[in-house]
């Protein structure tokens, strides 16, 4: 393949961002590791399927949104006048490992944007030592984060290296079980992947798989070839938890604990994440059912977390306005995130809102 995919110079897979992993590698980042001290509810930490949230009132926040400049299919300004078009007033770009796309949309001489863009980013941590978690990860949004910090800069950029490795084996993984997909990939590279400080994963090899008609689907693809126990997977590296939330800290940034339905029966695992600075959870959750919504509510009010939400948009199999129809993140969501973060007073315009 043509496309250079080495690590950068400098990656260190004992360190991230001037963040030491721990010692204890059987403790990831020291957080308890005892499966009796919870009920794991089997594939949570996702989706959820009992009664659905039925939104009161169609939403004007949603705080968790991918572009092409990560795993997502629609450009970051495509994006943004799809969210504005469905009526969403403050939208945040939470790309994995990248705010190349919040750069993109906020530079200079760029003109204004139909909504307020709060920059934002996804880690997907590794909770090495801690059982029952989805692909052994936690999530942190990085909610607000300073876009002109270089260290944190310098942290994702490590972090895409890892990824970038990740990718690659992958790759050379599907060709040796008999499903080269290295045409595709290199079109794709060439492409949106060449985008500088574009991040790459899974979803984007599971496109190439269905280009090269080894999948029907983007989620056929994950699900018999690359999610965790199947032929193609790779474990992850990078950051831990509380590096990551060490980090978003560092750079200005909300950390909040994302799609993470287990909360509620895990409390004690978020405690140790809020002891180390996670400042949010993310309760509003567009896979959640009303039960899983509730029960995080009570999470979040009693470890006096700010609440989230956002719909986790990709665009693989629906539009964005198709996802908003199901979205439902309070107002209140972002005007108290925007105020602990110290922004200026966010007004949400309420037509339609109940009075």
């Amino acid at each position: 393949m043509s496309f250079d995919r080495r690590l950068p110079a400098g990656a260190d897979s004992r360190q991230f961002g001037g963040l030491a992993r721990r010692p204890d590698p059987g403790r990831g980042d020291g957080l308890k590791s005892d499966p009796r001290s919870f009920r794991h509810r089997s594939k949570a930490y996702r989706s959820t399927h009992g009664d659905p949230v039925v939104p009161p009132y169609p939403s004007r926040v949603d705080l968790h949104t991918h572009s092409c400049r990560s795993d997502g299919v629609l450009e970051p300004l495509e994006l943004v006048t799809a969210a504005a078009a469905a009526g969403v007033q403050v939208l945040a770009l939470s790309d994995h490992d990248t705010l190349a796309g919040v750069r993109e949309l906020t530079g200079p001489g760029r003109p204004p944007l139909p909504l307020e863009l709060l920059p934002a980013v996804e880690i997907n941590s590794v909770a090495k030592g801690v059982p029952h978690l989805w692909e052994g990860e936690l999530h942190i949004l990085g909610l607000g984060v300073d876009i002109n910090d270089e260290v944190f800069e310098g942290t994702l950029e490590r972090q895409r290296g890892f990824r970038l490795t990740r990718f690659n084996r992958i790759v050379d993984r599907l060709r040796q079980l008999g499903y080269p997909v290295d045409a595709q990939v290199d079109e794709m590279l060439a492409g949106r992947g060449a985008v500088s400080g574009a991040s790459l994963g899974r979803p984007q090899i599971a496109r190439c798989l269905v280009a090269a008609h080894f999948a029907s689907s983007v989620d056929d693809a994950m699900q018999r070839l690359l999610v965790r126990g199947k032929p193609a997977y790779v474990p992850r590296e990078g950051l831990g938890p509380v590096e990551a939330i060490s980090a978003v800290r560092a750079a200005g940034g909300l950390p909040s604990l994302a799609h993470f339905a287990d909360a509620y029966e895990r409390r004690e695992l978020v405690e140790e994440l809020v002891a180390s600075g996670l400042g949010g959870l993310e309760v509003h959750y567009r896979h959640f059912d009303r039960a899983t919504v509730a029960d995080l509510g009570v999470v979040a009010r009693e470890l006096r977390l700010v609440q989230t939400g956002g719909s986790d948009y990709h665009g693989d199999a629906e539009t964005y306005a198709e996802a908003h129809a199901v979205l439902f993140v309070p107002d209140e969501d972002a005007t108290n995130l925007f105020a602990l973060l110290g922004r200026r007073r966010l007004t949400i315009l309420t037509e339609g809102s109940p009075t």
